[in-house]
């Protein structure tokens, strides 16, 4: 039985206000940082359904340093968000605090965050991402050098379970996270190994709330719904919620989340008719025009869009198709004018999961880097090949 399935909760009063160091959020709710998703032009979408942190898509700190050109378009935030967000994933201590120096000293960022939680076979297979916490002292030095080089600006940490059920890190990296000073600690309730399959394992959100004592702790995995998040919060007693894939083709969901948390569960639950879903999809790839500067480039993105805005409404394989290959705006709104635009939200076919959820595997990992939590001589000296020039994850 999935989160979704369960009893809905009575809806709070009105949820307490989050607060991540000096940063205040009315609705405790966070987007997940998601490559290749979360760019300027998602997040201003979601803003304007709702209210939260809107974290950008994961960025490699060496191509920051060296400020690379897609690393530069990535940090580049619209005059429109009040409180722009970085994450930032990294293997080596002096790298990383030199991004953040960066980020600081340029007036770059208001919250910056790590990533600790990527399972990507190409972040991983070099010690990043989930992989990283399983070296604790590494994981410390990086975080403590973070939050010195942050200052003021309030640095904040996402992270899994751990590697897999034999290799569980999350508890100790919390401690270690919240010793170094950090504003928020997040935890994806899955290991890298189980991907994003199964089912998140809340308890553990749980197990990590109880045992951090200082900074909030915000809880990830499985939230389809407003009901999901109200559900999570009250099971488990974390501060707030990090949504990713549910949000997928649904930016909406961002109001229903607001709704909720302020206590009003009978406006939590938007449901777009056919019409309005291929407005918001339109606005959406106006938004990337305008991000890539580039009308083509805007419309090559947005075809992956097309199956997770469309999840269970009447639109026929041909013009999914079409849909999927659209090379202009103009085309774009030819096609959608071809939508029957009065047809009803289609209830539990257009709800539940989204988004690729793989199946369980074995992590790539650095060759022998399970033998030992600390740093061997010979993989210190490899830290820097493990930032490669590349942005995402």
């Amino acid at each position: 039985m999935t989160p979704s399935a369960l009893t809905t909760p009575t809806a709070p009063a009105a949820a307490p206000a989050l607060s991540i160091g000096p940063l205040t959020l009315d609705v405790p709710v966070v987007l997940a940082p998601m490559a290749g998703i979360t760019n300027t032009a998602f997040r201003r979408l979601c803003r304007e359904f709702g209210a939260g942190l809107y974290v950008s898509e994961m960025i490699t700190s060496r191509a920051l340093v060296e400020r690379t050109p897609g690393s530069i378009r990535l940090i580049n935030h619209h005059e429109s968000e009040s409180t722009r967000s970085i994450q930032l994933y990294g293997v080596d201590p002096k790298t990383v605090a030199e991004a953040v120096t960066m980020l600081v000293a340029e007036d770059r960022a208001d919250h910056i965050d790590l990533n600790f939680g990527c399972p990507v076979p190409k972040v991983t297979r070099k010690g990043g991402g989930a992989a990283l916490p399983w070296k604790l002292g590494l994981f410390r030095q990086i975080v403590e050098a973070a939050v010195k080089a942050a200052g003021p600006i309030p640095l904040t940490i996402k992270m899994r379970k751990g590697i897999d059920s034999d290799h569980l890190t999350y508890l100790e990296a919390g401690k270690a996270a919240e010793g170094a000073g950090v504003a928020a600690i997040a935890l994806h309730a899955r290991t890298a190994a189980e991907f994003y399959s199964g089912q998140a394992d809340w308890p553990a959100i749980e197990k990590l709330k109880n045992a951090i004592t200082g900074p909030p702790v915000l809880g990830n995995g499985d939230i389809w719904s407003a009901e999901d998040a109200l559900r999570m919060v009250a099971e488990t007693g974390c501060d707030g919620v990090v949504v990713g894939r549910g949000c997928l083709g649904r930016p909406w969901l961002f109001g229903d989340l607001a709704a909720a948390f302020r206590g009003d569960l009978s406006t939590a639950n938007i449901q777009p008719d056919l019409g309005r879903v291929a407005a918001t999809f339109y606005r959406h790839a106006e938004l990337l025009t305008e991000f890539f500067d580039s009308e083509e480039r805007a419309c090559r993105d947005v075809r992956k869009h097309v199956a997770w805005y469309f999840k269970g409404y009447p639109v026929g394989g041909d013009l999914r198709a079409s849909l999927a290959t659209v090379g202009s705006l103009a085309q774009l709104e030819e096609l959608l004018g071809t939508l029957d635009g009065t047809q009803p939200y289609p209830g539990e076919g257009a709800e539940g999961p989204r988004g690729r959820a793989g199946t369980p595997k074995r992590t790539a990992l650095p060759e022998h880097w399970l033998d030992s939590q600390e740093l061997a001589g010979a993989e210190r000296a490899n830290l820097t090949e493990g930032e490669g020039d590349t942005s995402g994850g």
